[in-house]
């Protein structure tokens, strides 16, 4: 009863340490996007004020020889108003003078009427002018009664207004966020304090820091047949790792033990997650594998095909938000908040991949290559700290690789993920990986440097047979 007791405490404070990191990586993402938004709602007031100040002086800068800006933009607007009304009715009349001269058995008897209409537009086109002229000079008359000196120092002083009223706000808005921060940060330390005291007689697992997945003896046994077996290694934080073999080598059945597709037959798996903590991925279920930091990519691509780029992503990082069914069906006030963060996120991830101009394109017929790295950017939206990628070069042109390995070292430098990577392109794996692992049959042939590898005889005996 007692280990029943301490387990459900376990699992309370661990809900409670995910719960309040994830409202602490909210606030430090709306915080800015809200700041952006009220300075732009502090900018479109100010241009406002701008505009009301020259509408207010434009009979005194009508009255001037040289005209302001925008006074020579409002007459230029009457005149053009005018002269594009006219335009049109000129080009009615013509066409119709050309419909008539081809019908006309004698055209000289119908000519006549024709230019009198002619006369008439031309008539009240003066007039229209004369009519504008006559209104502008209306507004030059006023003149004499604006006072522009007031009229300035009265919008500079709502301008001036303005601009310390949102540099209240913002100051305040930032003191709150900070505050909240704080209390999150704060409860973070100390839920992971209990954990620890909790925790102090629980089997712990030990992994160097460096390290960030580690395997040790890892089987996979299908029937009679051995897919894995008795696989070890160790996947350092920050690096782009490789695992190559044959055909049938079991590369994927690894990912997919790693990820929990498979229940492994025997072997111990250790993870470094999110929250810096060491877990036994054998003993957490599939669909929370995200949740600590792994997301993967599959050899076929996978997208909903009805939804466009950035929806697909938005899918990606359902887990990241906090927002109830309920929320979603009543359009809370917390999940529009939460859109305006993800969908920020999302136009960063594509901009980084060079993706935006597919933001709003739907998957079906855009090139292989950009579905592989739309693939990629989702998965950086739930902030991964392991991407695993199986065979992402597949049915790539040398070109599409070469931009693919650039985008790959890209995420890596800038997201701080580490990258796992299965791939049978040679020249890819030796490019980019920083460590590779060449395994056959199921058990490890050799671990090294690229060149290392490259060197091994193991390893060329495998894949080209030996003597």
């Amino acid at each position: 009863m007692a280990l029943t007791l301490n387990n459900l405490f376990v699992l309370w404070y661990e809900r409670k340490v995910k719960n309040h990191q994830t409202q602490l990586d909210f606030q430090q993402s709306i915080l800015p996007i809200r700041l952006q938004e009220m300075e732009a709602i502090k900018t479109e007031t100010l241009d406002r004020l701008s505009l009301k100040k020259a509408q207010l002086l434009l009979p005194h800068d009508l009255d001037k020889t040289v005209k302001s800006e925008y006074a020579q933009e409002v007459y230029n607007e009457a005149i053009n108003k005018v002269e594009q009304k006219f335009y049109w009715r000129n080009r009615a009349l013509n066409q119709t003078i050309l419909r008539q001269k081809e019908k006309s058995q004698d055209w000289s008897l119908e000519e006549p009427k024709y230019l009198q209409k002619q006369k008439e537009l031309d008539e009240k086109k003066k007039a229209a002018l004369a009519n504008v002229e006559e209104e502008f000079q209306v507004l030059r008359a006023k003149a004499a009664s604006i006072n522009p000196i007031e009229i300035e120092k009265k919008i500079q002083a709502k301008m001036t207004a303005v601009e310390e009223r949102f540099v209240a706000k913002a100051k305040a808005m930032t003191e709150k966020a900070n505050k909240n921060i704080a209390h999150h940060k704060a409860l973070l330390e100390r839920y992971h304090k209990i954990l620890l005291d909790i925790n102090k007689n629980k089997e712990t697992y030990a992994l160097d820091e460096k390290v960030v997945l580690k395997l040790e003896d890892l089987s996979m046994h299908f029937g009679g047949l051995k897919a894995v077996d008795q696989l070890s290694f160790e996947v350092k934080e920050g690096e782009i790792f490789g695992l190559i073999g044959p055909n049938g080598a079991g590369k994927t059945t690894v990912f997919n033990c790693i990820t929990r597709f498979y229940r492994p037959t025997g072997g111990k798996m250790y993870f470094r997650n999110n929250l810096n903590e060491v877990v036994k991925l054998n003993d957490i279920v599939v669909h929370n594998i995200i949740k600590e930091g792994i997301v993967r990519t599959f050899q076929n691509v996978e997208m909903i095909w009805e939804l466009n780029v950035t929806e697909n992503l938005l899918v990606a990082a359902h887990t990241l938000y906090r927002s109830t069914f309920f929320g979603h069906v009543l359009n809370s006030r917390l999940l529009r908040r939460e859109e305006i963060v993800m969908r920020s996120k999302v136009a960063k991830i594509l901009e980084d991949l060079d993706l935006s101009a597919y933001a709003y394109s739907y998957p079906l017929g855009l090139p292989y290559g950009i579905l592989k790295k739309i693939e990629l950017a989702r998965t950086l939206m739930v902030n991964p700290k392991l991407i695993i990628l199986d065979e992402p070069a597949a049915g790539l042109n040398d070109a599409e690789t070469e931009n693919l390995a650039e985008t790959i070292k890209k995420i890596q430098k800038e997201y701080n993920a580490t990258i796992f990577l299965v791939e049978h392109d040679m020249g890819l794996v030796m490019n980019i990986c920083d460590t590779v692992c060449a395994v056959s049959f199921g058990k490890k042939l050799a671990i090294g440097t690229p060149k290392e590898i490259q060197s091994s005889k193991a390893v060329r005996d495998a894949y080209l047979g030996g003597e």
